[in-house]
């Protein structure tokens, strides 16, 4: 059979057929629907590297420069589109490189199907050149691994990849290759995974939780309620907006949360958490029922645990029984899927406005603005600030955009200050916190949406973290745009340092490059601001720029973000200045 013949074919997967474990992998990917990949060859993963090639017209093959720049790639186009993230590496270093973005899927839930190659079977155990077990050092992190010695087992392995990734609570998997696996050939037949003995992805809706739930809402009279992603990832957007509506309950996000309702619903009372909102985490500590849905009580959301909502009933929708009572008691737990649970709650949940309860947010909102948020946005002094910027980009974009930030001060002034109006709009490294994440997962984000504006939203520090894939946007030549706030400092630890460590800054004032000179030597548009003035015709002429974009903006050096919960503190402890 030649190449053309079996190509036409990819998708078949009735019939069997005699191949190699390597076309195997390729035509099991394009079963699942797979049609962009990131990854980064070498010898164990050569095989299917070359089946690639030749299946090229039905997969794209995205080269990253760095493995790490290939699962942040994978997570951004998972964030945004919903779909499983794939990436593939070789073995040894291939493979370990792949551990900061397979451990930062695993805490944020994103799911994606990891492939790396492996030395032949024969030779595992021994040391060989570039052999690493990275099943088991990737064990902590994954949701699933397994390791494949055989051809034969490549289908089935896949298969369950992908159910586990994306099944109930989703996460990372990897299956790793042996090179004789994929040399040899077996009778290929690929059938979808629907289940797993034993494996309860999503736990059946206890119906008496739901009714308990819905009579300590009801009967609350300062009720909150504190989303995360479940609600996205749970595609529960609507019955979640039906739900906070009818009860009229005052409704904050954590980070990952974020865009599942538009910012500027009336009932969108902020970010809870270490650099949140004063409202929200102020009267955390004053609610008296507070339902969480979608969300883990991590603890940069909830400060002091023995000092956290301990006056509120708890009520906590959830699917993964792990999290019940793991950091939080909860009154009532309700598992089960996002959107199947907050629809059936909608009819038990009688319509409220809760008016006087509204004004204290509103109030405690006006503080906020005084001291934080007018000082942000229209500063007085000369510098620049990053919420300046985060708003002209709102302007010019109207909240449509994709915000794609890495780790910093810039991602904490990202999520307080940008709008979203549609949901999987704020992408960021939540649970690991991983500095250069933003560039490479923006990648990511742009090519599984090609149609939505996304901006890479990151600081100094982080962004030389994977500044090397300024190399795939060339080659790829991805439309997206680059705003690096530049502080000259990791700003995030010089904060700290200025609050807790009496001003001495070890080792976190950044000597940088010409960026956009590096930028125009990939080929990228580029511009520098220095000045207020420059900003707004900067701005635009980003966003109006078909290609790819760098700005850097040159930000206040000593800026800081507030408010601000001291570690340990409690979120009625937050700090305005």
């Amino acid at each position: 059979m030649n190449t053309e013949t079996k190509t036409k074919k990819a998708t078949d997967t009735t019939k069997t057929i005699r191949i190699s474990g390597s076309e195997a992998v390729v035509r099991s990917l394009l079963a699942e629907g797979v049609d962009t990949l990131y990854g980064y060859p070498g010898g164990a993963i050569m095989p299917v590297y070359d089946e690639l090639y030749k299946f090229q017209d039905k997969i794209h093959h995205v080269l990253t420069r760095h493995e790490q720049g290939a699962t942040h790639a994978a997570q951004g186009y998972a964030r945004i589109s919903g779909k499983v993230g794939v990436c593939i590496a070789t073995s040894g270093p291939g493979a370990t490189n792949l551990i900061t973005g397979i451990a930062d899927a695993q805490i944020d839930s994103t799911p994606m199907v990891c492939i790396t190659g492996q030395v032949a079977s024969h030779l595992l155990g021994s040391d060989a050149f570039q052999e690493t077990d990275i099943v088991g050092i990737s064990t902590p992190v994954t949701k699933w691994n397994c390791q494949v010695t055989k051809a034969s087992q490549i289908p089935e392995a896949i298969a369950k990849a992908f159910y586990i990734a994306k099944s109930g609570r989703p996460g990372p998997v990897l299956v790793d290759i042996t090179k004789d696996a994929q040399f040899e050939e077996f009778d290929f037949k690929y059938k979808k995974c629907k289940g797993i003995r034993s494996y309860n992805p999503i736990p059946k809706l206890d119906h008496k939780a739901l009714e308990a739930a819905a009579k300590l809402i009801n009967e609350a009279k300062k009720p909150m309620i504190v989303w995360g992603q479940g609600v996205i990832l749970g595609e529960a957007e609507s019955q979640f907006k039906a739900v906070v509506e009818k009860a009229g309950i005052p409704a904050a996000w954590t980070i990952l949360g974020a865009s599942a309702m538009p910012t500027s619903h009336p009932l969108n009372i902020g970010m809870v958490g270490m650099h949140g909102n004063y409202a929200p985490n102020v009267l955390t500590n004053q609610c008296d029922v507070l339902i969480a849905i979608g969300m883990r009580f991590d603890d940069r959301v909830t400060g002091d645990l023995s000092r956290y909502a301990k006056q509120a009933k708890v009520v906590h929708f959830e699917i993964d029984p792990a999290e019940i009572d793991k950091n939080v008691k909860t009154d009532v737990a309700v598992l089960g899927d996002a959107k199947e649970s907050l629809a059936a709650l909608l009819p038990l949940l009688e319509e409220k406005t809760h008016p006087e309860w509204h004004q204290k947010f509103k109030d405690l909102y006006a503080i906020e603005y005084e001291k934080v948020i007018k000082n942000d946005l229209h500063p007085t002094k000369e510098g620049l600030t990053m919420a300046e910027v985060l708003n002209e980009i709102n302007n010019q974009t109207k909240g449509d955009a994709a915000i794609v930030s890495d780790v910093g001060q810039h991602q904490m002034i990202a999520c307080r200050y940008a709008n979203f109006n549609k949901t999987r709009s704020n992408i960021t490294s939540g649970g690991l916190g991983t500095m250069g994440f933003g560039l490479p997962a923006a990648i990511g984000a742009k090519m599984a949406a090609p149609d939505r504006e996304v901006i890479s939203i990151s600081g100094d520090g982080g962004y030389q973290m994977t500044i090397q894939e300024l190399g795939t946007i060339f080659q790829q030549k991805t439309p997206v745009k680059i705003v690096v706030l530049n502080n000259e400092f990791l700003g995030m630890v010089r904060q700290w340092q200025e609050l807790f460590f009496d001003k001495r800054y070890a080792s976190t004032e950044m000597t940088n490059p010409d960026f956009v000179a590096i930028a125009k030597g990939y080929s990228i548009a580029a511009q520098k601001v220095t000045k207020r003035e420059e900003l707004k015709d900067a701005v635009a002429k980003m966003i109006n720029t078909d290609g790819p974009y760098f700005l850097e903006v040159c930000v206040e050096k000593e800026g800081k973000v507030f408010p601000m919960i001291e570690t340990g503190a409690s979120v009625s402890d937050i700090r305005l200045e």
